[in-house]
C-alpha cells in the first residue's frame, strides 16, 4: 500500500509531517516542533509513533524530542553533523547515507545553507522529500551558518531528483515568498500564476504545500540563479550562479 501522509501545523506557522506505512505499521514525524499537534495527530490517525527523522538544530524542529520519546521510545534519527546540537538522537547520518523505515531506503542528503549540518529526506520509491528549512515553495531558509555558495551547492543536489518529487518545508512562508520572487523574477509568468493561486490558498485558509521539485524550478528564484532572464533583470548577466544567489538573499532579507 502507498504511504499515507498527514501534514498539520505546529506552532505559529511550522509544518509537521507524519508519514506511515500501513503495511509495517511504521510511523515517522518529521521533525518535532511541539508536542500537543503531534499527539493530536497522532490520535486522530491512530498511528503509533516509531521515528522521528530530524533535519537540523534548530528549536522549532527539536522541541519534542523528550517528551515524544518518554510517550511512544520513538527511534530518533537526525544529522551527524549537529549532534552536539541535538539531545536525544539514536542514530546519526550523514549526506549518502541511507534508513530503511516504511518500506523505503530513505536517502540523506546534506543541504548546509540554513543550518551547518542540515539534511534532507528523500523517499525515492514514493518519490517525496522532506526539505525543511532548506527548500521553501518559492523561497529557501535564511543563510545562519553557511554561505550563499553552500546553499547554491544544497539546491543543485536538490534540482537533480525528479521533477514529479513533491516537496513537503518546514514553513508555511510561501505567500510572503512568490510576493518576494515576482520582485526579482518579473516576467515569469509561471511565477506569477503561482503568486495568485497561493493567495487564494491563503484566502481560504489552505495549505500552500506541497510543491514539487518541478514547480520549483519554474518559479523559485533560487533554482534560477543560472537562467539568463532572471540574471538580467537583476543586471547581473556575467554573474556566477552564487553570485546571484547572494544577491536574491540579500534582497529577501531587506524585502
Amino acid at each position: 500500500m502507498a504511504l499515507q501522509i498527514e501534514q498539520f501545523m505546529a506552532r505559529d506557522d511550522n509544518f509537521c509531517v507524519l508519514v506511515h506505512d500501513p503495511d509495517s505499521h511504521s510511523t515517522i514525524s518529521i521533525d518535532a516542533p511541539k508536542e500537543g499537534p503531534i499527539l493530536d495527530a497522532l490520535e486522530r490517525t491512530g498511528w503509533n509513533l516509531t521515528h522521528i527523522l530530524i533535519t537540523h538544530h534548530h528549536g522549532d524542529h527539536v522541541e519534542a524530542i523528550k517528551p515524544l520519546k518518554h510517550r511512544f521510545t520513538p527511534k530518533v534519527i537526525g544529522p551527524k553533523a549537529e549532534a552536539d546540537k541535538i539531545d536525544g538522537l539514536d542514530e546519526l547520518v550523514g549526506d549518502a547515507d541511507t534508513v530503511s523505515i516504511c518500506g523505503e531506503d530513505i536517502q540523506v542528503i546534506e543541504t548546509p545553507g540554513h543550518t551547518a549540518g542540515h539534511v534532507c529526506y528523500f523517499f525515492p520509491k514514493n518519490k517525496l522529500l522532506f526539505a525543511a528549512d532548506t527548500l521553501f515553495a518559492m523561497g529557501c531558509g535564511r543563510l545562519f551558518e553557511r554561505s550563499p555558495e553552500d546553499m547554491q551547492r544544497s539546491f543543485d543536489k536538490l534540482a537533480e531528483l525528479p521533477d514529479d518529487t513533491k516537496v513537503y518545508c518546514g514553513h508555511e512562508y510561501t505567500l510572503a515568498n512568490a510576493k518576494f520572487a515576482v520582485t526579482v523574477d518579473p516576467e515569469n509568468e509561471k511565477l506569477r500564476e503561482q503568486l495568485e493561486k497561493v493567495a487564494a490558498q491563503r484566502e481560504a485558509g489552505e495549505a500552500t504545500l506541497p510543491t514539487t521539485i518541478g514547480l520549483e524550478k519554474e518559479t523559485n528564484p533560487y533554482f534560477r540563479t543560472r537562467d539568463d532572464v532572471l540574471k538580467k533583470a537583476l543586471n547581473m548577466e556575467a554573474a556566477s550562479a552564487a553570485e546571484v544567489f547572494a544577491e536574491i538573499r540579500s534582497r529577501k532579507d531587506n524585502f
